[in-house]
């Protein structure tokens, strides 16, 4: 979801797609121990199979853990102290992906839904197509850009998009009125302003009444107080807001309604800890094209943002129906425990691609 306090982006990201888009959008935080984990995870289970009933069920792990990883002038450092550290720096961050993941894995599992690793390289060339860049060239960008491998790309971001387009299935309905929308907001006149953020009322009301008694000053006290840093560095100014996507529904609403420049708006609460005041500064030109041209553009686009919103939806209902306890963080979500033969042996349910 978007920051409210962000009037626009190249495009609109749809509602409710704040957890999802950690999959779609292919910025997640992978790290070494993800690597550690999993081999600790396939070393146990080789161990196990080896020993009888009768054997420590820990000693398999043991082994493992005091392995030697390096030597400094002779002294080890071993498997566990490199472990401890990596779950001590990316830990949280590492296991809510995991937690994620498995979710979808469940779900899946549960509704007989099932993605085939033709499935994942076919969308990785598909999209690799999309940017200009040869399959391999896309895992290079990915690897310098994101720090993801090409096994960290599959399993952790295309597999879960997949599986989510699949459990949020049906088909999605394109109206005319969201194609109006759509060739409003990339070719019709954007409002262009400066706007300032605060984070209380009172600050806000100050802040207004300055604005307002003097507006050529609302440039210097956007610098001076407002929180977002980003448009303060620039003196409040923000990409020209769009009339039906982009920015918060109130600071569309508002941006629009103003006529003169450097006509202050009055106090906008985008939420219950922000506040918004924006100045005028006139309208973009609009940009001339036959609806018609675009129309095969504008539809596969409005597709694409109908099914990240679908995904994100799907995801947000599997975290609220799953119960999730978190030991590592101490948190415990969700309704009654539940238990889960997804990933447990003779489960017969398949783990992710690339796994």
């Amino acid at each position: 979801m978007q920051d409210a306090t962000t009037p626009e982006s190249p495009q609109a990201t749809p509602k409710g797609a704040s957890r999802s888009g950690m999959f779609v959008g292919g910025t997640i935080l992978i790290v070494a121990v993800a690597a550690i984990g999993m081999q600790v995870w396939r070393a146990q289970k080789s161990n196990a199979a080896e020993q009888t009933s009768g054997n420590v069920a820990g000693t398999a792990r043991v082994d493992v853990m005091s392995q030697t990883v390096a030597r400094v002038n002779g002294q080890a450092i071993t498997f566990e102290t490199l472990a401890n550290e990596c779950v001590e720096r990316y830990g949280a961050e590492v296991l809510d992906n995991v937690i994620n993941r498995t979710l979808i894995q469940q779900a899946c599992a549960e509704t007989g839904r099932t993605v085939t690793q033709h499935e994942v390289e076919a969308e990785i060339i598909e999209i690799s197509k999309k940017f200009g860049l040869p399959t391999d060239q896309w895992y290079k960008m990915l690897q310098a850009e994101r720090g993801l491998t090409p096994v960290q790309y599959r399993r952790d971001v295309i597999w879960p998009m997949l599986a989510l387009k699949k459990l949020a299935g049906g088909d999605v309905n394109i109206t005319r009125e969201m194609m109006r929308e759509a060739y409003v907001d990339n070719y019709g006149p954007r409002v262009k302003v400066k706007m300032i953020v605060l984070d209380n009322l009172r600050r806000a009301q100050e802040i207004w009444e300055k604005a307002h008694s003097n507006p050529e000053d609302f440039e210097s006290l956007a610098r001076d107080y407002s929180v977002e840093p980003n448009s303060r560095a620039l003196g409040g100014t923000v990409p020209p807001v769009r009339q039906f996507s982009g920015a918060h529904e109130e600071i569309r609403k508002a941006a629009f309604r103003l006529k003169q420049p450097g006509e202050v708006s009055g106090i906008i609460q985008v939420s219950s800890d922000q506040y918004v005041i924006l100045k005028y500064e006139g309208r973009t030109e609009p940009v001339d094209h036959d609806p018609k041209d675009v129309e095969a553009q504008l539809h596969a686009e409005l597709e694409e943002q109908e099914v990240q919103r679908l995904v994100g939806e799907t995801f947000e209902k599997l975290r609220e129906g799953a119960r999730i306890d978190n030991h590592l963080t101490g948190q415990s979500t969700g309704p009654v425990e539940q238990t889960s033969a997804v990933g447990q042996p003779g489960s017969g349910v398949v783990n992710p691609i690339g796994k």
